[in-house]
């Protein structure tokens, strides 16, 4: 009885704490925040004290000052800096709430199922840490697939694929459960990493990682482009330090990210092999489900069409349906058991 009062007053949230963006879902009012996962941290004598977050603190990335760290905390679904990620999430859930709640919330974080034990215990920790009274890690996979309405508790294979921020996973989901899987620390940030490699190696000027994916979202493309897009970046000239401005064509970055897109359809090929040929047969008739913000590439889903040879299904919100569908398994009691990690 206690615990049902408890759930009165407190809060069921989801976050979706990714390398790139964090995304809190509560219940009955969907996804209230969405930020980039950048914290900025000013460190004085008296202690630290948080500058901003989320887009305001991406905005100063390369750009503070001695006594100002900026930094995206989680890296792989793993915590990589515990006091910068508890600053991050803490000002997540409060601006989620609007306050700082008096009871704790309960709150399910979508993971992956490769995560190592260690990884889970410190997304746990982490989270408990700004005070959340109930922690549940659950399959990323099985969160997406629930939020984009997937039939998953059915004997029918389900091919789900997550391009996240550094990590790409894909997965075969039937009755509740993973038949096959597979992840790479391949995503988004590889992309960026790979246009920045490729001017140096072009022009000779070094490009920082926010200019390489405004480049991607503004001209990239997963498709050779059937026409010419040009823009101007400005880097630093390796050879003489001074800054130097280039052009850079929609076909230079089509190039320029043809490896880590390989890779990634890898990664998709690898958890297909490990499928039972009856499943292999359903997703030969539903296709493949394209999630995360690495779907939103333009050209991603036809080149992955093209390559596999298999219908592409992206939902109308990418991004979002991992965090909406942690939120929802709540509700389901036998897919939370079966999705849980913990």
């Amino acid at each position: 009885m206690l615990d049902q009062a408890i759930r009165l007053i407190s809060n069921d949230l989801s976050i979706d704490l990714g390398t790139c963006n964090t995304l809190v879902h509560v219940a009955g009012r969907g996804v209230v925040v969405e930020e980039p996962s950048v914290v900025a941290i000013s460190k004085a004598k008296s202690g630290s004290q948080v500058v901003a977050f989320g887009l305001e603190a991406k905005r100063m990335l390369g750009r503070t000052p001695q006594h100002i760290n900026t930094a995206y905390p989680i890296e792989h679904s793993a915590v990589n800096d515990f006091p910068m990620a508890e600053a991050l999430l803490d000002a997540c859930i409060q601006r989620a709430l609007g306050r700082k709640p008096m009871i704790g919330p309960r709150v399910v974080i979508p993971v992956g199922r490769d995560l190592e034990e260690t990884k889970r215990r410190g997304i746990a920790d982490l989270a408990r840490a700004v005070g959340c009274r109930d922690v549940i890690l659950v399959d990323s996979l099985m969160a997406a697939a629930k939020g984009c309405e997937l039939a998953i508790g059915d004997p029918v294979g389900n091919c789900v694929v997550d391009i996240g921020g550094s990590t790409t996973r894909a997965g075969v989901i039937t009755l509740g459960g993973i038949a096959a899987s597979a992840s790479i620390t391949t995503g988004g940030n590889a992309i960026d990493r790979a246009i920045v490699d490729w001017i140096k190696t072009e022009h000779q000027v070094l490009v920082g990682a926010r200019t390489a994916e405004e480049l991607k979202m503004f001209i990239g493309s997963a498709i050779k482009p059937s026409e010419v897009r040009e823009t101007q970046v400005t880097g630093r000239d390796i050879n003489e330090g001074i800054p130097r401005e280039v052009t850079i064509s929609n076909s230079d970055v089509y190039e320029a990210i043809q490896i880590p897109l390989q890779t990634i359809v890898g990664c998709i090929q690898q958890a297909l092999s490990k499928t039972p040929p009856e499943l292999a047969a359903d997703i030969h008739d539903h296709g493949i489900l394209l999630c995360g913000g690495g779907s939103l590439l333009v050209g991603m889903a036809e080149y992955l069409r093209q390559v596999t040879k298999l219908p592409i299904l992206v939902p109308e919100d990418p991004r979002r349906c991992i965090a909406a569908g942690a939120n929802q398994l709540l509700t389901d009691a036998t897919l939370l058991k079966r999705a849980r990690l913990q």
